[in-house]
């Protein structure tokens, strides 16, 4: 493990279980671990390291909710592991394809998605709280595999944040279910993801196995936490917790784009970044 001072170790942790506790809830930890990975490892370290290590991390927060899930909430396992199997192959495609394409170009479009999706569930305060119903056709799990699975799973291969955020958005409006329930669904499909990314990063050498150890505790105890929390307060409460991370995610990528629109700096002629 590189040299890092024990005050940016507990920072970590702490960011940990916020982000396995948020991830659990409606997805989208990853906005709170991988940039703590990414300002407190050594920065003579490449950023495939913070990606790999926080893969690392989220793959046991990520179960652990999962377990939590399948044992209170109506879950069908089977279909989401279907889902998450299309999730991993797309994943996989995206991730051949991300040095190709400009994470300039993807952000507004995302952006522009986030604000749509937000619109939407405001104005539409009944998305999401009913029950989840019966069996669905076949033609809508086929839709859910195809577009929840292979087109998220590409989109977190290719770019990533927010992911569990639409795979949740996804599977309620394909699936007909309701927001914990679609929750309980996307954890499942994580794991997925997050095992075939670990996979990769693990063959590559890049991980922090003991570092990745140490933050997996406390994110495994915010994702139980989590999960336990959205099983006991409802549909409601995650959709509070989705809007405010759909806003997060919108601000957080405006400032990147901002960033990135940044001319280069008049004294020393470095980029701004």
């Amino acid at each position: 493990m590189p040299d890092i001072s024990l005050n940016v170790i507990v920072l970590l942790c702490l960011a940990s279980a916020g982000a396995g506790w948020v991830d659990a809830v409606v997805g989208g930890g990853g906005l709170i671990q991988l940039p703590a990975l990414m300002v407190g490892l050594p920065g003579n370290l490449a950023p495939t390291y913070a990606l790999a290590t926080n893969k690392a991390v989220s793959v046991v927060g990520t179960t652990g909710a999962a377990i939590t899930y399948v044992r209170k909430a109506p879950v069908d396992v089977r279909l989401a592991v279907r889902i998450g199997g299309a999730a991993l192959l797309g994943s996989a495609a995206g991730a051949l394809l991300a040095g190709g394409i400009s994470k300039d170009v993807l952000r507004p479009a995302v952006m522009v998605v986030l604000v749509l999706v937000a619109g939407f569930v405001i104005f539409k305060p009944a998305f999401g709280t009913a029950p989840a119903s019966g069996p669905v056709t076949r033609r809508r799990i086929l839709l859910a595999i195809l577009l929840a699975g292979c087109g998220i799973g590409f989109y977190d291969g290719l770019f990533g944040p927010g992911t569990g955020t639409f795979l949740v958005l996804a599977l309620t409006a394909l699936l007909h279910l309701d927001l914990v329930t679609a929750s309980a669904t996307t954890k499942i499909v994580n794991v997925c993801t997050n095992l075939g990314a670990l996979a990769m990063f693990s063959y590559q050498g890049v991980v922090l196995w003991k570092l990745a150890a140490l933050m997996a505790v406390f994110n495994l105890g915010g994702g139980m936490l989590g999960a336990r929390m959205a099983l006991k307060k409802g549909s409601g409460f995650v959709r509070v917790v989705l809007l405010t991370v759909v806003c997060v995610l919108v601000v957080k990528l405006g400032h990147d784009q901002w960033v990135a629109w940044q001319p280069a700096d008049v004294a020393g002629g470095v980029p701004g970044r």
